[in-house]
């Protein structure tokens, strides 16, 4: 790609990412052609679907929580690395309204353009899930797609303004569920 088509490719990206934070996944792609002033066939020229629009922009952030989940596992205990991992995730598609949509549905859907990306993080997050499991850590009732869809469901709360101040609270109870206590220590 010419260093002139990849520029105006990575500011339609950035534009679309704001636009999508700010009105979320449903913002009319002429917005986004405007905001980005270009003209909507500049913008289908490079992304001639939203799903491709979406795919690109939202890539890159699975591609990152891939790794970081990929670092917890080397770097953290197999409780904290879950749990770290899972507030990360959550933080992340709380940043892109109506994310979380297109994910559950784009991992059921083999033409998806997100599929791969989806089935990619959510395999990262059951890695570390069995790596808690193995280790006592986590619940043994509780699989890679649970997850998924937990992370799904708190995003959702953090997303609705009349909880979202309850999103952190309702985060450690979900966490709890899925966790198991660490061994206390000392004579409590």
């Amino acid at each position: 790609m010419r260093a002139d088509a990849r520029k105006n490719r990575d500011h339609l990206l950035a534009t679309a990412g704001t636009a999508i934070a700010e009105h979320g996944v449903d913002v009319s792609l002429r917005d986004i052609a405007r905001r980005a002033d270009v003209g909507l066939a500049t913008l289908l020229r490079h992304f001639p679907t939203r799903e491709a629009l979406l795919d690109a922009l939202l890539r890159t952030s699975f591609d990152e929580l891939t790794a970081r989940a990929d670092a917890l596992k080397a770097s953290a205990s197999p409780r904290d690395a879950l749990l770290s991992w899972l507030r990360d995730c959550v933080a992340w598609t709380t940043e892109y309204r109506g994310v979380t949509v297109l994910m559950a549905a784009a991992i059921e859907d083999t033409e998806s353009a997100l599929h791969a990306s989806c089935v990619t993080l959510r395999a990262a997050g059951a890695r570390l899930l069995a790596r808690a499991q193995a280790a006592g850590a986590a619940r043994t009732d509780v699989d890679g797609a649970d997850l998924f869809a937990l992370v799904a469901a708190l995003a959702w709360l953090g997303d609705q303004p009349s909880l979202a101040p309850r999103a952190d609270h309702l985060f450690e109870v979900v966490a709890s569920a899925i966790v198991t206590s660490p061994a206390r220590t000392g004579t409590g």
